[in-house]
């Protein structure tokens, strides 16, 4: 078994979707990047049924590099515990992680990528930071900020409105070439293509 991790160490591309698990969670906006990883994988057959690591993990090959596909069950808030423990495992080089997850400051619709850097008040990317530094790229889902007074807590537990869902559906086809392109280009050609509309944030 660890003969063949180690075989397949130096090449192996690891996507890590943020989410909660359970039922009620399904649809959330905070689960967006649980969404975009289930995307990925059934476009390339890949079942993501199996434990390991505290997390939900898929393998198989997209460009002809080999993938590992996961999305941890430890709750947002430790997402580090599963990314960390799979990165080590796998052997995962610093450039060959990326995380997709939510972002309340990036319009409904829009996505951007980065290269590195910090949480941005994102608990989940908080404890994947704590755990692996912050040298690693990510994908992160625009889904605006609530509306009037509401508490942005309990706005990423509420799953997307009807009419948000078309726009919803949009963007997650998106990131699903944008994760594509990572693995196949490498992040700063992904960033170059997927980041074009975003003149004026940060990046």
């Amino acid at each position: 078994m660890s003969a063949d991790g180690e075989g397949e160490a130096t090449g192996t591309v690891l996507i890590v979707g943020l989410g909660n698990p359970g039922r009620q969670h399904l649809y959330n906006r905070h689960n967006v990047g649980f969404m975009a990883v289930d995307k990925l994988a059934a476009r390339h057959d890949i079942d993501l049924r199996r434990v390991q690591s505290r997390a939900l993990v898929g393998s198989g090959r997209i460009a002809g590099r080999p993938v590992i596909l996961a999305k941890p069950q430890t709750f947002m808030n430790l997402s580090g515990e599963a990314v960390g423990a799979l990165a080590r495992f796998y052997k995962i080089a610093p450039e060959a992680l990326l995380v997709v997850y939510d972002e309340l400051d990036i319009p409904f619709g829009a996505l951007r990528l980065r290269e590195k850097g910090g949480a941005g008040g994102h608990n989940g990317m908080r404890s994947i930071i704590q755990h692996l530094g912050q040298e690693f790229a990510r994908l992160r889902l625009g889904i605006g900020r609530p509306p009037g007074r509401m508490d942005p807590a309990a706005y990423v537990l509420q799953d997307f409105g009807r009419d948000e869902l078309p726009a919803a559906g949009e963007m997650l086809t998106t990131a699903v070439e944008a994760m594509e392109s990572f693995v196949r280009d490498g992040i700063q050609l992904t960033m170059n293509r997927y980041n074009q509309s975003s003149v004026g944030s940060e990046q």
